[in-house]
């Protein structure tokens, strides 16, 4: 098991490598399309969010808590509260629903 664990990270750092030299010698041109501009800007935020929803969801004993805490945390970030104070927020949130629940 602790030989493929290198195998694996060898792989990844290769298909990392080879993506980023691909994309360097096929975009020789800045990209002009806002379109296509506007869906590469949005990738990392899209990526971060397909994997840390079902975490926030599954992560917790009751997925009514982490779901409570989802909103929780839109609103707080909506209403300009600092990522410190989403967090605390969201933690709370779960500690108490999961107290009570």
């Amino acid at each position: 098991m602790q030989n493929n664990a290198y195998v694996y990270i060898l792989v990844m750092a290769l298909a990392t490598w080879f993506m980023r030299v691909a994309a360097s010698l096929i975009m020789k041109r800045p990209i002009r399309n806002t379109f296509l501009q506007s869906f590469l800007y949005y990738v990392p935020y899209v990526t971060l969010a397909v994997m840390t929803f079902p975490a926030i969801v599954e992560a917790t004993q009751s997925p009514v808590a982490g779901a409570a805490a989802l909103i929780i945390g839109i609103l707080a970030a909506w209403f300009g509260a600092s990522l410190f104070k989403v967090a605390v927020l969201c933690c709370a949130t779960v500690f108490i629903l999961e107290f009570f629940l």
